[in-house]
């Protein structure tokens, strides 16, 4: 899993120097940076579970999957459109791939909160939700900067746009669903795993099926 981090970061790196920009366009790149701080942010996490080994080989695993897509990604080495040549961009997508990374490990400590029925794990999978939320939410207001000024508007009712309210909203949910005590235990462990396979339908499906300005 290490060797693995140390690599992606690495190609991560000489991307960034070889297009002498941020490599965070198209799915080829943003899924290096997906599986890069899946394995980064799962690292505090894991000391803190009991079934260190088992939580670690489950982030190895999903890592490696996003990796084994980036191998068939086409990369995107062309210039940047004038539209994206903007530090506002750049914190908009790193601060949005960070908060999905956050989401994933959350999926995956539902998961294990299921399958170990260790009730402490709820408070884990609340963290990251809860840090992936804060994160996700300045993401949408450096992207609304974004398009305003790209586009002179905060907001245009694109797909995209639509399926990251929808993504917003849910983890809203889950946050206030918290508080109330019948949410408690094992449904807010299927809430964090429903939450990022809705994170990766506005992240992939989206972007794959549909058009809209997040396009490039």
């Amino acid at each position: 899993m290490y060797v693995g981090l140390v690599l992606q970061v690495a190609y991560i790196i000489s991307r960034g120097i070889q297009l002498e920009r941020l490599p965070l366009v198209g799915p080829h790149d943003t899924l290096v940076f997906l599986a890069a701080s899946i394995t980064a942010f799962s690292i505090p996490f894991g000391f803190l579970l009991k079934e260190k080994k088992q939580f670690f080989n489950v982030v190895t695993i999903s890592a490696s999957l996003f990796t084994v897509l980036v191998m068939i990604s086409k990369q995107h080495n062309s210039p940047l459109p004038p539209v994206l040549r903007t530090f506002w961009f750049e914190f908009h997508v790193v601060l949005a791939f960070m908060s999905y990374a956050l989401f994933g490990i959350a999926a995956i400590l539902g998961y294990f909160h299921l399958t170990a029925k260790e009730s402490s794990i709820e408070g884990l999978h609340y963290r990251a939700v809860l840090i992936g939320y804060c994160l996700f939410t300045l993401s949408m207001i450096f992207g609304g900067i974004w398009a305003y000024l790209a586009w002179g508007t905060y907001w245009m009712w694109t797909p995209k746009e639509l399926w990251t309210s929808i993504l917003w909203l849910f983890y809203s949910f889950y946050l206030h669903a918290r508080l109330r005590h019948w949410w408690t235990d094992r449904p807010m462990a299927y809430l964090a795993i429903t939450g990022f396979a809705i994170t990766m339908f506005t992240y992939l499906g989206v972007s794959l099926l549909m058009k809209s300005s997040h396009s490039f």
